[in-house]
């Protein structure tokens, strides 16, 4: 698999646990049948996709990209389609996380398994 191929598998799989989670509130502790068939699915489609990117990448950046970029994401979410509020102290952690991600794929190199 191309190097390009892995990372748009990895950005496909963060997408769909971004969609699961958001699913996931929406199922309101999984009294809705509709949000939470659909994030059962979306999460079992990251982590198939997640399991692939792994099969190029160290798991270690696999799974910082993963966590890191989730949650920003999901805060990203939460902020404009539930209207939850973020103050500064999120806003910084949100940046070292970021910087984070950025570290530890500087740091590898991304290089193989």
């Amino acid at each position: 698999m191309t190097p390009a191929a892995t990372w748009a598998l990895l950005s496909i799989a963060i997408a769909a646990e971004v969609a699961g989670t958001s699913l996931l509130h929406l199922s309101r502790q999984f009294t809705r049948p509709l949000p939470t068939v659909g994030s059962l699915l979306l999460y079992a489609l990251a982590f198939y996709l997640l399991s692939h990117a792994m099969r190029t990448l160290p798991v270690g950046v696999v799974y910082a990209v993963w966590s890191g970029l989730g949650i920003v994401l999901i805060t990203a979410v939460g902020w404009v389609a539930f209207r939850q509020a973020l103050d500064w102290p999120v806003l910084v952690g949100l940046a070292m996380i970021l910087g984070g991600v950025v570290l530890v794929n500087l740091s590898t190199g991304s290089a193989g398994p």
